[in-house]
């Protein structure tokens, strides 16, 4: 595993329960790369990044993206707005990690929940 990476989060058992599969990792990562991504992709939610541990823990919503290939899941945290983070498993060096942060607009999340794509986590 990189070096360059830092834990930002436990992997909850109970996420497994929301998921079309089982992960069975425990840490979550965050790279320095990480940074630079949400600078160059979602600006405005550079003021999110240090509150990415709160929504692993305690995340409002759960979801996995249909579009995404690989073995991947979402949490959304309701706060001021609703923020999204993704977290992708890297299958070479066996890890989770968090692949983006961005906000969700209300509609958007409405939507997940109406088509089943985001479900309520219950803590």
């Amino acid at each position: 595993m990189n070096n360059r990476l830092t834990a930002v989060g436990t992997f909850s058992e109970n996420f497994n329960s929301y998921l079309p599969y089982e992960i069975k990792y425990s840490a979550i990562y965050q790279s320095e790369g990480l940074k630079k991504h949400i600078l160059k992709r979602h600006p405005d939610c550079m003021q999110y990044i240090k509150m990415i541990p709160q929504i692993i823990s305690s995340p409002d919503y759960i979801g996995v993206n249909p579009n995404e290939a690989d073995m991947s899941f979402e949490l959304v945290k309701c706060i001021s707005e609703n923020v999204q983070v993704g977290i992708k498993v890297d299958a070479k060096d066996n890890y989770l990690y968090v692949a983006t942060l961005h906000t969700i607009t209300d509609s958007k999340l409405r939507h997940g929940i109406q088509n089943g794509r985001l479900k309520k986590f219950d803590k």
